[in-house]
């Protein structure tokens, strides 16, 4: 089974390039983020058409947004409103066979990493700690999941294009870095394209608009994110970032992330 992690930044503005990554990559199960639609303008028939006819869709108008479209069958087990905002940043699915998955669009923060000036960051670091609590209250580290999404944190040195450099940057400061490893350590998550790629060679997912030559500059960060339990870790086979979708016209500033599992 390949599943694939996305952060799209508008499903249908890049409906064309989405449709390209299925053909090309072919993933069994394909987690978009910030979606940017409501439910009722999401490109479900095209998708359809396209073969991923099982959806769950969670959206709002011009912001966030998740969705998994999957050619395998899934029972959608809903989402949660998480900091009490109706902010659409989460959905689970529960695959035939029992793998749950839970797709996040966890808050970017904002520029200034200080809680205390910074509502967007106070809110970053409250929804770690809820997801933490609510993971630890409410799954076991012995259930098979994948956790996947863009994650807004690069909690590794090689992660970044200088950790030294970004230390002071939101996605990359060490309180941001260790409520991520809480939440990762709380049921024993396993990095699952880390486990293929080693921690001291860089490997990024995102890089900025900002930079025309953003390839030949390289300064990335990775912020996408798969996630498997240890019931799962065994079953990996391959990891990779699929790198070449940043590059087409109109693209995302993110670039798709797939997992195979065994």
């Amino acid at each position: 089974m390949r599943i694939a992690t996305w952060n799209i930044n508008s499903v249908r503005l890049r409906l064309p390039t989405v449709l390209a990554f299925l053909q090309e990559q072919a993933p069994d199960v394909l987690c978009l983020q910030e979606t940017k639609t409501e439910d009722k303008t999401f490109p479900a028939e095209a998708l359809k058409d396209a073969g991923y006819v099982h959806q769950a869709i969670r959206g709002m108008k011009s912001y966030n947004g998740v969705a998994v479209i999957s050619r395998v069958p899934f029972t959608d087990e809903g989402q949660r409103d998480w900091c009490g905002k109706t902010d659409c940043r989460h959905l689970a699915v529960k695959l035939d066979g029992g793998l749950e998955v839970h797709n996040f669009y966890v808050p970017a923060g904002g520029d200034e990493p200080d809680p205390a000036v910074n509502d967007k960051f106070a809110h970053k670091l409250d929804f770690l700690a809820e997801m933490q609590n609510w993971f630890g209250a409410e799954r076991k580290s012995s259930d098979p999941m994948v956790l996947v999404g863009d994650l807004n944190i690069a909690p590794l040195e090689h992660d970044v294009w200088s950790h030294k450099q970004l230390l002071k940057v939101v996605s990359h400061t060490p309180i941001e870095v260790e409520e991520l490893d809480k939440l990762q350590t709380g049921l024993g998550w396993v990095d699952a394209v880390r486990h293929f790629v080693p921690e001291t060679e860089k490997l990024y997912s995102w890089w900025s608009y900002r930079s025309k030559n953003w390839e030949l500059a390289d300064k990335g960060r990775r912020l996408d994110h798969v996630w498997v339990t240890e019931p799962l870790k065994s079953r990996l086979k391959s990891a990779a970032v699929v790198k070449s979708m940043r590059g087409v016209e109109k693209p995302s500033d993110h670039a798709p992330v797939i997992v195979d599992l065994d």
